[in-house]
């Protein structure tokens, strides 16, 4: 690769995490603050379960800086997933991939706040996607999951995963060491909001 090409292929990537970090929001919780992606430009916010178990008083901060107040308006800790909602419009979203056809080796990008860090990125590869991953699949039977080989951290819970595109594919859940962190798949996180929302504010 010449370098012209690869400048531009380093200009492209930058690009793309400029738009996803526009979309990504700080969960201030009491006790700490974790990651959330925008999913509706008037104000819904998809994080993990975990991120705003047993919290009252949250308040997400946008990209921006502005702070508002949150309210949690559905929740399933099996899924370690939680939907908030904020009084806001034009909030920025990130386009939807399809994570039905991720596949191993695919090159997909984390961001989140790892220790406090505000709009992290980390990179790597996915290992592997679906039901039948052994390292999880004896805690949650039938759970669907991404497997990725990358660097996520304390901070990244509820930030969101994205292709090479930008696309968002998955919302990060958790870590099970140094390099392998798992991701929970946009469909998955669609089918939790039609349930629990309905059609409303489901398109992006």
């Amino acid at each position: 690769m010449d370098n012209n090409l690869l400048q531009q292929f380093n200009d492209t990537l930058a690009d793309t995490v400029e738009r996803v970090q526009a979309s990504l929001v700080q969960i201030v919780n009491g006790r700490g603050a974790g990651a959330g992606t925008i999913w509706h430009p008037d104000g819904l916010i998809v994080t993990n379960a975990h991120v705003v178990r047993g919290r009252h008083g949250l308040h997400v901060v946008l990209s921006g800086g502005q702070r508002l107040p949150a309210a949690v308006i559905a929740y399933d800790e099996p899924l370690d997933l939680a939907a908030l909602s904020v009084e806001a419009a034009g909030l920025p979203t990130i386009a939807l991939g399809d994570s039905r056809q991720v596949r191993p080796g695919q090159w997909v990008m984390a961001v989140g706040h790892p220790w406090g860090v505000i709009g992290a990125v980390t990179s790597g590869v996915v290992i592997g996607a679906g039901a039948q991953l052994p390292e999880v699949g004896q805690m949650q039977p039938g759970r669907e999951w991404i497997a990725l080989d990358l660097h996520m951290r304390p901070g990244h819970s509820g930030g969101p995963v994205v292709d090479s595109a930008g696309r968002l594919i998955g919302i990060n859940t958790m870590i099970t060491g140094p390099d392998v962190g798992f991701a929970i798949p946009v469909h998955v996180v669609k089918a939790f909001l039609k349930e629990r929302l309905g059609t409303q504010k489901m398109a992006v």
